[in-house]
């Protein structure tokens, strides 16, 4: 019976896994076609506009990457990125990057709607494309990169700030050991941010210097963080023009040329058709799974499910969805930023809280399992990048949680221990029995119900009531009471 029913189970797994495959199918073919603006503009020249929104990311990567191997498949004529940015990752900036310098078809990315910001990677990217724009009420700037220890109270460059401060040499103060010790370690990370500042200069004015940009202004939006607006912008020479609308924008690019592969070509992009791009659903699950705080808790159900699994060997549920969550979570953080130490925490964590349960620590093992949760949480995702970052809040919900389930242990360990004892030989003593025969050192007693072996000390007379002290072996240890 029990095997049947195993049996069925595994069967609609498995009936529900193909349902999911073949929906995932349709889907990929029906939504990965390009909503066309105008019906009309497969039969001739036209720009594809791809709206991006938020921090860059992998899901960003992959949607731009595609797109542009999709206008290349369709002879487009123009790529334009309507850019909406705080920032993100730099990996991912790069790779667009790359992608955007070694196109085949142009690229434009234009700020906008207004209020919108081309901040930190949006920046890298709006230097390296063939066209810059901007809409009015927009700003552009701030590309510092951000690492661990640049930025709080930090300078740019990793300096403690000393604005007010005058300025002191080694050799003229006394410098107490343990301020060596701290002076090192900052100049160690002082050394580590210069070189990743350095580093961002260096690619953004040689992407400035390629487009024909102010390299000037680029550097000292990364060393100073500076930024500023549209119309500042095009009179500074960051951007090309100021485009108020996507009309504004093609009409204004007319006739610019532009080297593309090292090759002059001017742009002719007055009255082009418009097709706007959608993410598909490989899109849209990417930037969903690619989250930090969506992968955190992926990694979570992921770990939980196969422990549960292996409590209750055979309940199939807990292992399929723990498995499904483990291997995206661990498909997602291998695109992020991952500070393997967190990860190892986290895993230490659940590994002490579970070894709660089965050995009697007191909440000793349990509580050390919550701090490496929660320190390992904290330090997980290795980036201070814009969208980038665990919900504090959610790290403070599992702690509360995981906190809450090992109280629930321990007072159920102490009510346990607390509990008198029902069964087995401890459980007979204090207990009261009679005597069957009157005997003086050795002889028989009734108690709860069966005939045991007993031994006393004082002279016990049959049907006399006695109280067992002690057990040994199967023999009891009774002393005569009187009625």
């Amino acid at each position: 019976m029990e095997a049947s029913v195993q049996a069925t189970t595994v069967k609609k797994v498995w009936i529900l896994l193909a349902v999911i495959i073949i929906a995932m199918a349709w889907f990929r073919s029906a939504g990965g076609q390009i909503p066309q603006e105008n019906p009309e503009s497969s039969q001739g020249p036209r720009a594809l506009v791809l709206d991006v929104e938020g921090p860059i990311g992998p899901a960003t990567r992959d949607f731009i990457l595609r797109s542009l191997e999709k206008a290349v498949a369709t002879n487009a004529s123009l790529v334009i990125i309507r850019l909406d940015t705080p920032g993100g990752l730099d990996a991912s900036t790069r790779d667009i990057v790359k992608a955007i310098l070694s196109s085949p078809v142009p690229f434009a990315t234009w700020v906008a709607p207004e209020g919108a910001r081309a901040a930190s990677a949006g920046t890298y990217i709006l230097y390296a494309s063939h066209v810059a724009a901007m809409s009015p009420a927009t700003n552009v700037g701030a590309a510092t990169p951000v690492a661990i220890g640049v930025g709080n109270d930090r300078s740019p460059l990793g300096r403690s700030s000393d604005k007010g401060h005058p300025s002191s040499s080694r050799d003229e103060q006394e410098v107490a050991p343990e301020e060596e010790d701290k002076t090192g370690a900052n100049e160690s990370l002082d050394a580590m941010a210069k070189k990743a500042v350095n580093d961002s200069v260096a690619w953004i004015r040689g992407l400035a210097e390629l487009r024909g940009r102010n390299a000037d202004w680029a550097e000292q939006s990364v060393r100073e963080a500076h930024s500023i607006n549209s119309k500042e912008a095009l009179e500074r020479g960051v951007i090309d023009l100021v485009a108020n609308d996507l009309g504004d924008l093609l009409a204004q690019a007319d006739g610019r040329k532009v080297k593309v592969n090292g090759l002059d070509v001017t742009l002719q992009t007055r009255g082009l058709a418009i097709d706007r791009i959608a993410p598909d659903w490989r899109n849209e699950l990417l930037a969903v799974i690619t989250s930090p705080t969506i992968a955190y808790l992926l990694l979570l159900i992921g770990i939980y499910g196969l422990v549960l699994e292996g409590y209750n060997p055979g309940a199939l549920v807990p292992g399929v969805v723990g498995a499904i969550c483990l291997l995206l979570a661990l498909y997602a953080l291998q695109m992020l930023p991952v500070n393997y130490a967190g990860l190892g925490l986290i895993l230490l964590g659940v590994i002490l809280i579970i070894a709660e349960v089965m050995v009697p620590s007191f909440g000793v093992l349990g509580i050390g399992g919550i701090i490496a949760m929660v320190i390992g949480s904290i330090i997980l995702i290795d980036t201070d990048a814009p969208g980038f970052a665990v919900s504090r809040s959610l790290i403070g919900a599992v702690a509360a949680t995981g906190s809450l389930g090992l109280m629930a242990i321990i007072w159920l360990a102490v009510k346990a221990r607390n509990r008198p004892v029902v069964s087995g030989r401890e459980q007979l003593v204090g207990e009261r029995g009679s005597a069957l025969e009157n005997f003086n050192e050795t002889g028989e007693v009734f108690v709860h119900s069966e005939r045991w072996k007993a031994v006393s000390t004082a002279p016990v007379l049959e049907g006399q009531p006695v109280e067992i002290i002690a057990v040994n072996g199967l023999t009891l240890r009774v002393r005569p009471l009187d009625e």
